[in-house]
This record gives C-alpha cells, sequence and structure tokens, in this order.
C-alpha cells in the first residue's frame, strides 16, 4: 500500500505541475465539460500530497482520503485454517497451534494427513481342522503358539462395530490371550508343567473335550539374562496415524521403562530407506533412547527388507552370548519397496535365527493391515507377533508381560498327542491350523516349532468322539469295522489300554540347546468329569472363548452354539480377573451379536 500510494502520488504530482506552467484556461473536455478551476486543483491536490490542508476542507479531506485507501486496498487474505499437529494417539483428535487475530503463526510445513486405508489387510486363510478317523490316522502333531495378535485385532474389529473377516480369527491365539491357573514348574531344568482335563462338549451332545494345558518356568528378575535389543521401527508414510507411529512411541518407551540398567538398545528406522538412529546404547540412558523415539515422524514408502537387515546387523555386532539378542519389528506389515517377497524374507530370518538373534513383531493399524507377513516373520524368527490396538494392550504386552515377551524359557517345542482307537473313534484338534507339523517332524530337531516365554500358558483343545459316540465320518465298506463301545480291559487288535484315551508327549530344546527334551503323560479316562459344569473353571473358560472364535469363523463344528450360550459359560467361569481380560471378552462376546459383517458394510 506505501508504495502504490507514493507512485500515484509522484505521477499525479508531475502532471499538476505541468498543468500550472501552462496557459491558466484549461481547453474543455471532449465531452464539454468544463476544466476544474484552481480551487477544486488545489483540493485535489491537497488529497494526492497529503500537504496540509484549509480547516473548512479538513472533514472532506479526510473523507476522500478514506475513499482513497478503499478504493486502492487490495482485498484481505482467505483466513489460514490451522495448523495440524500429528493426531494424538489416546484421544485420535487433532491439536491446532495457537492463533493470533485469526491468523496462524506457522514455524513448519503442513504435515501430510493422517494416512488411512480400508480393505487391505492380508491374513493367511487356513480351513479349521477337520474330524480324523482315529484308527486311520492315531496321531496328531503340532508347533505349540504363544501369538495373541489374531485376538487383539478380532477385538480392534468388534470395537469399530464390524465382525471380524474368518481368516483373521485364529481360535489357538484367541484361547492363548488369557493366562490360566496352571501349577508352576519348579525349576528351569525342567521348564513345563502339564494339565489334562477331559469333560462333555457343550455343544455336541455324546462328545467330549481334552484340554491339555502347559505352564513355562517364570524367570525371577534378578536371575534374568541381559537383554540386547534392537527396536526396528517402521517409520514410513502408511505409519501416520493416531494408532500407527504415536502409539509405536508410547509402546515403546513402555517397554524402556522395563528394561535394566545393563540392557541395550539400538534403533533403526525404515522408511523409502533403512538407517539407524541410535547406536547401542545402554537402558540406564533412558531418557536419551526416548528422546530418539519421541522424535521420530512418519513419510515416504517401506523397504522393510533392508530395514531388517540393517537391525540383525547392529544385534550381531552387539551380540551378547550369556544374554538374550533381539529385534523387535513394529510395523503395519505394508513393505512395498527392496525384497517384498514373503518367502525370501523368511528365508532370511531362518538364517539370522541359527545364529542367535531372535525376533519379535509388534503390528499397528487396520486398513492395510499385513498379518500374513508379520506371522510369517514371528514363526520364523524364534518369536512371538502380537497386535497393538491401544495403550492398555501395549501395557499387557510390554510391561505385565515384559518378560514372557521379551525372554525364552524353551523353544522349539511341540506336542504330539496319539489317541487310542479303543477308546477314541474321532478326533479334531481345535485351531493351530497354521502350526500343524507331519508326524516324523516331532523327533526331527531341525524342525522348527513355537518358543515359550517366561510364565507363558499354553492351552490346546481336542474335540474326541468316543466310541459308540455320534460319529461325522462312516467306515469304509472294506476297512476293519470299529470295535464297539464297552470292550473288557485290553483290545488286541490296537494292543492299547481302554483307560487310556491317549498319550501326550511335549518335546521342547532349551534356550542355549540344540538337542530337544520329551516330557510325556497319559490321557486317564478316570479323570473324566460327567457334566460340563464339574469341569475346570479355566478348562470351561477357554471352552467358551474357543466357541466365541469358531463362530466367527462360520461355526462349521460349533453345533447348536450360540453366542447367549457363550455368554453363560464365559460369566460363570470367569473367576479371577486381576487385570480385567475376562471382563472385557464378555463385552465382546456381547459386541458380536450386534456388529455388522464387512461385507455388509461395503454395500
Amino acid at each position: 500500500m506505501p508504495r502504490l500510494r507514493q507512485a500515484l502520488t509522484t505521477g499525479l504530482a508531475v502532471m499538476l505541475v505541468s498543468c500550472t506552467q501552462s496557459d491558466n484556461r484549461a481547453p474543455a473536455s471532449a465531452s464539454g465539460t468544463p476544466a476544474p478551476t484552481q480551487e477544486e486543483a488545489d483540493a485535489k491536490d491537497i488529497v494526492v500530497t497529503g500537504a496540509r490542508a484549509n480547516d473548512e476542507d479538513a472533514p472532506r479531506v479526510r473523507k476522500e482520503r478514506r475513499a482513497d485507501r478503499m478504493a486502492y486496498a487490495p482485498p484481505p487474505p482467505p483466513p489460514l485454517p490451522p495448523f495440524v499437529s500429528a493426531p494424538s494417539p489416546v484421544t485420535g483428535m487433532t491439536m491446532p497451534m495457537a492463533s493470533v487475530q485469526g491468523y496462524v503463526a506457522r514455524t513448519e510445513p503442513r504435515p501430510p494427513v493422517a494416512y488411512h486405508d480400508v480393505g487391505r489387510d492380508k491374513f493367511t486363510a487356513a480351513p479349521e481342522n477337520p474330524f480324523k478317523v482315529a484308527r486311520e490316522e492315531p496321531v496328531s502333531t503340532f508347533s505349540i503358539d504363544v501369538d495373541t495378535a489374531s485376538y487383539s485385532f478380532v477385538r480392534a474389529s468388534l470395537n469399530q462395530n464390524v465382525l471380524p473377516q474368518p481368516a483373521a480369527v485364529r481360535t489357538e491365539e484367541l484361547v492363548n490371550y488369557f493366562p490360566y491357573d496352571y501349577a508352576a514348574p519348579r525349576s528351569a531344568e525342567q521348564p513345563f508343567t502339564t494339565n489334562v482335563a477331559v469333560f462333555p462338549s457343550p455343544w455336541s451332545p455324546g462328545r467330549q473335550l481334552v484340554r491339555i494345558g502347559i505352564r513355562g518356568y517364570s524367570i525371577q528378575h534378578a536371575t534374568r539374562p541381559r537383554a540386547n535389543l534392537v527396536f526396528l521401527i517402521d517409520t514410513s508414510g502408511s505409519m501416520y496415524a493416531p494408532n500407527k507411529l504415536p502409539l509405536v512411541k508410547q509402546s515403546l518407551d513402555m517397554l524402556v521403562d522395563q528394561l535394566d540398567a545393563n540392557d541395550r538398545v539400538a534403533i533403526v528406522t525404515y522408511a523409502g530407506v533403512a538407517g539407524t538412529a541410535l547406536e547401542p546404547t545402554r537402558a540406564s540412558e533412558k531418557t536419551r533412547i526416548k528422546a530418539v523415539i519421541d522424535g521420530l515422524g512418519a513419510g515416504g514408502s517401506t523397504a522393510g527388507a533392508e530395514g531388517i537387515r540393517q537391525a540383525y546387523a547392529l544385534a550381531e555386532q552387539n551380540f551378547d552370548s550369556a544374554g538374550v539378542n533381539r529385534v523387535i519389528l513394529t510395523t503395519d506389515g505394508d513393505f512395498n519397496v527392496g525384497i517384498t517377497n514373503q518367502d525370501e524374507l523368511k528365508g532370511y530370518v531362518e538364517r539370522e535365527r541359527g545364529k542367535g538373534v531372535f525376533l519379535s513383531v509388534l503390528g499397528f493399524g487396520m486398513g492395510n493391515y499385513n498379518d500374513a507377513m508379520m506371522q510369517a516373520l514371528a514363526q520364523n524368527g524364534n518369536g512371538a507377533a502380537a497386535y497393538i490396538d491401544t495403550v492398555n494392550e501395549a501395557r499387557k504386552t510390554l510391561v505385565d508381560e515384559a518378560s514372557s515377551t521379551l525372554f525364552p524359557i524353551a523353544k522349539d517345542v511341540k506336542i504330539q498327542v496319539e489317541f487310542n482307537p479303543a477308546a477314541v473313534s474321532e478326533y479334531r484338534l481345535i485351531g493351530y491350523e497354521t502350526r500343524m507339523l507331519n508326524r516324523d517332524d516331532f523327533n526331527n530337531d531341525k524342525v522348527d516349532a513355537g518358543d515359550v516365554g517366561s510364565g507363558q500358558t499354553v492351552t490346546a483343545l481336542y474335540e474326541v468322539v468316543p466310541v459308540g459316540g455320534p460319529r461325522t465320518i462312516s467306515d469304509l465298506r472294506y476297512a476293519t469295522p470299529a470295535p464297539p463301545a464297552g470292550l473288557d480291559d485290553r483290545c488286541a487288535p490296537c494292543g492299547a489300554a481302554i483307560s487310556e484315551l491317549g498319550f501326550v508327549k511335549i518335546r521342547y530344546k532349551l534356550p542355549k540347546s540344540d538337542t530337544s527334551r520329551l516330557i510325556s503323560m497319559p490321557i486317564n479316562r478316570a479323570a473324566t468329569v460327567a457334566r460340563f459344569e464339574d469341569a475346570p473353571r479355566d478348562a470351561r473358560f477357554a471352552t467358551a472363548v474357543a466357541a466365541f472364535a469358531e463362530l466367527l469363523r462360520g461355526g462349521r463344528y460349533s453345533g447348536a452354539m450360540r453366542y447367549d450360550d457363550v455368554l453363560n459359560i464365559a460369566i460363570g467361569a470367569r473367576g479371577t480377573d486381576e487385570f480385567g481380560y475376562r471382563s472385557e471378552f464378555i463385552q465382546l462376546v456381547r459386541a458380536a451379536k450386534a456388529a455388522e459383517p464387512i461385507a455388509r458394510l461395503g454395500e
């Protein structure tokens, strides 16, 4: 404005000077309008040049000045929208910067809008385990699974009033989300206790459930090994969302608080490229470690494979032969730069596992969550996979169960159950579809299996059809018919005592050993209870969780069971619930009754 006014003033002043040097008689305009008088010219001169006006002309001059300012003033700029910071991981709300008189002070460029995708979640689909004829296939072999990612994802879906896709539901991970009160082992040299219960099936009259529970030895804090940890943090653009990178920061801050002064932490980040954000640092420098974590931002593509390579290199560079060496990957699994093939990444992780560095995976976000990738990495990296959807889940995984998450008490844990055809006609393993092993894998120490962390419990459920019970598979025309029910003490063709329903074997390795050990025990019919209500409380609650998972998957084998039946069982078996996990489950069952299938929401 001042420059425009000065230019106009100078131009008009030149014109006026030239006019005063000419004849006082100005010619008439082309339109016949008389030329302005000297007094009028003086008045205009006053307005343009800002010279002092006579007192009687002052009001008119001030009015004309205001008119001039309005005529030449450009329109005011549109108000700037408030600066939007990273969304809050707790409330999901954005926090605007302070503004002055409607204008916002900007000291940095506007960040991108929070990333949000829908319908790109990836899961490995596996059909439910079918019934098998005990006379034809008496042996069932599988790897244990202590992952809990499926339960948390199911909860996140139901909290949005949406039923999870069936492939997202892994029954064993829902069952094993909850701790159970099994007897604790006495020493780390034999790190497991085994608990078996047999009781009637609540959804199929005439059939029974066999509950096999194991509990790992709890390492005391004072005697736990040192931890050499590398946080591998996905900082790509897909992680810019309230339930992703901001929640990652909160989660890792909690974990840092659980570490001892002699533990070490390094940080590798990856987006379009990967790099070391923090060299190995003693956990006693918590402020320094947290400052690096809290200063991370999201943007770019996802070079996950390169990040994994650098993280393993850092872990090996600072390898602690007497401690636990682990990479902890935090990601939504959306790898799109470099090696993205799942099998290639599995092979790389397997090779690194042989060097003594394990991999655990913490999944975040929904919409483009690649569960299939993260399950493959965790299973082949001798680690667990968890899904963090809330701050409370982060606290459960990384604070309340920190020892279980970080410190294994056994690796390559396999279970093999041989059913007695004289007592059992058919059986099926409920869940563990992605963990099935061949019969000869059980004795092969080169075959990888799941790990068990300090103090963890693992539960497996079989549904069995006793001899004479309601079968699902008819005898073949030319096969030897099944023996009738009520035979005497021995069955000559099978050579096994009818007093046993089957035999359980557990094979495991100690964390620093490559040679497996064996635990075994029979499944005695004498331990069978006649009524479901008389079964152990933990067994009944595990049954309710398994039934809920089977209903979410389609209910192929759940008989007449409905959500209301699940509620009745779970409420009756809730028992001691120190952290409220079981009460939360009951609310999820209620939510499932009203939730919409995801396909319907897309219509």
